[in-house]
């Protein structure tokens, strides 16, 4: 596989098998035992390092292996360069309205950075502060006893979780139905 371009067909099973033969970096462990509960049993291990000769397959196997890991390394270096050249080329570059949302001066302190608008040419809209929603009206209840409750539903005033029902009230006209709310908190 010398001087040949890598196809997905051979870069990601090698790639698929680095990872899966790698440890975790905080448990120690490798993927498979961490997700499956047992370490699976690689051709990459029955390679011995003190044997003089090994058999082919295996020796080919094993520089397939290598290779793909150094190309799989490279392809992501190479994309991680790519990514910042376009994020650089258009983020901090062009027109102004291309350009990203502010600059950063050097950092005041380990928590705290200035950070300088650009000028836009025009102005920059704040956000409102939403309306707070009116109060409720505690409704007065006529005198008689409640017929049935027609809905029920919970809200939340001042933090705490209450029932409001809409009731209809014995010997009155359904446009007499009034809403009430008891202030039973759970």
């Amino acid at each position: 596989m010398k001087d040949t371009p890598m196809t997905r067909v051979t870069l990601l099973p090698a790639v698929q098998l680095a990872y899966d033969s790698s440890q975790h970096s905080t448990t120690g462990k490798k993927p498979p035992l961490l997700e499956k509960g047992w370490n699976p049993i690689f051709p990459v291990d029955y390679l011995k390092k003190n044997l003089l000769t090994i058999h082919p397959t295996a020796k080919d196997f094993h520089e397939m292996w290598k290779e793909a890991c150094n190309t799989a390394a490279k392809c992501i270096a190479e994309a991680k360069e790519y990514n910042k050249k376009r994020w650089d080329k258009e983020k901090c570059s062009g027109s102004k309205t291309h350009r990203g949302i502010f600059q950063e001066t050097p950092s005041i302190s380990s928590e705290f950075s200035q950070a300088i608008l650009p000028d836009r040419g025009g102005q920059i809209r704040l956000q409102e502060e939403e309306p707070h929603p009116p109060e409720l009206v505690e409704v007065a209840y006529s005198p008689g006893p409640v017929k049935k409750i027609i809905k029920a539903r919970n809200i939340r005033l001042n933090g705490k979780d209450q029932r409001q029902y809409s009731v209809g009230l014995m010997n009155q006209t359904a446009d007499k139905d009034k809403v009430g709310r008891r202030c039973d908190t759970r």
